[in-house]
């Protein structure tokens, strides 16, 4: 029997003709990705970038005080680790897994020699990375100016576009420290959306029912963040068919 797993999961991956893909495949190495766990922490020395499959990264800054919120997430789209090709090395942020899976694993010197050979990975990271700021870019104004149930809703909707499933593993706790709210304050704000029936919430579990009244009741953030990746990468080709 084949394996479930495949680096096409990752449409990053997936995205390059075989010509690029083929000298990375021998040095791509499926890793499994336990929840909680740190990836790179701040100011640390980045050695591998991570190309999630299942699993969803979440790129944190941590405060003086020790509170922190998340800035972005990272599933089947993308790619952990873009300081190492950008030229930075380090990040003053810390990448947590969030919800567990794999990712294919990749020497961050490989990367870098791939990066500068100017092909179409090179474009495919550059594009990705404007998405990404454009993600953490919207994160942060949603953080500041939206209630916690639309900012609920648009992290829950992100996530849902990284799974395979309705379902999520996810305590309450988790996510109020992704948000950078109070717990108590996801508490009531998914007490309301389960009372409307849009998700089904049991501990460490949420399961959606419908997303279409998770897409009303969220902020224009969510949109936003979508339509600009899916904008970016709109004309990609994937070696398996063309992109959507």
């Amino acid at each position: 029997m084949s394996s479930p797993h495949s680096p096409d999961q990752n449409h990053l991956l997936a995205a390059l003709p075989a010509a690029e893909f083929e000298p990375l495949a021998a040095h791509l190495e499926l890793v499994p990705m336990r929840l909680g766990e740190m990836l790179y922490e701040p100011g640390g020395q980045l050695q591998y970038a991570y190309f999630p499959t299942t699993a969803i990264v979440s790129l944190h800054y941590v405060m003086e005080t020790g509170a922190s919120a998340e800035s972005a997430g990272v599933g089947n789209e993308g790619v952990v680790g873009i300081s190492l090709f950008m030229g930075g090395e380090t990040t003053p942020s810390s990448a947590v897994v969030q919800t567990m899976g794999h990712a294919y694993r990749l020497a961050g010197r490989l990367l870098k020699q791939e990066f500068n050979r100017a092909g179409l990975l090179q474009r495919l990271l550059l594009r990705y990375t404007q998405a990404l700021i454009t993600q953490m870019t919207q994160t942060a104004a949603c953080n500041r100016h939206h209630s916690v149930e639309q900012q609920l809703c648009r992290w829950l909707l992100m996530a849902l576009d990284r799974v395979s499933s309705g379902e999520l593993i996810m305590t309450q706790e988790l996510i109020a420290s992704m948000l950078g709210v109070r717990r108590e304050g996801i508490s009531e704000a998914a007490g309301k959306l389960q009372h409307a029936g849009l998700i089904r919430n049991r501990r460490g579990h949420i399961a959606v029912l419908e997303r279409s009244g998770l897409e009303a009741r969220a902020c224009e953030c969510y949109a936003v963040v979508k339509k600009e990746l899916d904008r970016l990468l709109s004309d990609v080709r994937y070696r398996q068919g063309t992109s959507q």
